[in-house]
């Protein structure tokens, strides 16, 4: 509302702001903007801090449950990066890692593309994992170790096939159930079982 009685606030609030150089104003605009910025971006960070607790907790959530799917088969255990390590570590308490390491090598030998990559990767594999007296000598029968050995002369991504096969089949009758009974397994089942039942609607 305008006021032109003299000695009114609002007409010497106008006179003044009339009277200060146009920088001043263009300054009070200026801090006006960068204010308003300013809580525009505190408003934006509080949006993001909150989306990424929302992740973190989803993939918590995910990764408990990805810990109880181990159990449900040794296949569920092997899809699972996170299950693969776990049960690598168990392994290695049983001096039988190796078994996993060949497996895990037969599954990268697989995507080889190259013909020369291939006989080169086969004869490594052999010779660290198959042959007799290799460093790191898996558990297979004498029969399928000559097997895969004439295999080498003409390498294919299946020259390994049988002997991934029966360590793999080692490995789940034999480690993995010892594995689900580990105590280290035991411990992650009870962090994820606590984790699940704390995300429950109190009543």
């Amino acid at each position: 509302m305008s006021c032109w009685m003299p000695g009114c606030p609002a007409l010497s609030m106008c006179r003044g702001l009339a009277m200060l150089p146009i920088t001043c104003l263009e300054r009070a605009k200026d801090l006006k903007t960068r204010l308003g910025m300013l809580l525009h971006k505190s408003e934006l960070g509080h949006r993001i801090g909150t989306s990424s607790k929302l992740q973190l907790c989803s993939r918590r959530r995910d990764s408990s449950q990805e810990v109880l799917e181990w159990r449900e088969s040794f296949d569920q255990l092997l899809k699972s990066k996170n299950g693969v390590t776990a049960f690598h570590t168990f392994l290695k308490t049983e001096f039988s890692e190796e078994n996993l390491d060949f497996w895990l090598a037969c599954e990268d030998f697989k995507k080889t593309r190259s013909k020369t990559k291939l006989a080169s990767k086969a004869n490594r594999i052999f010779e660290e994992f198959v042959q007799n007296e290799a460093p790191r000598e898996v558990n297979i029968d004498h029969e399928t170790r000559e097997i895969t050995r004439k295999n080498l002369s003409g390498a294919t991504s299946a020259c390994f096939n049988e002997a991934q096969a029966k360590t793999r089949t080692l490995m789940e009758k034999d480690s993995y159930p010892r594995f689900l009974k580990s105590a280290s397994y035991q411990d992650m089942t009870k962090q994820a079982t606590s984790r699940g039942i704390s995300k429950l609607p109190h009543t």
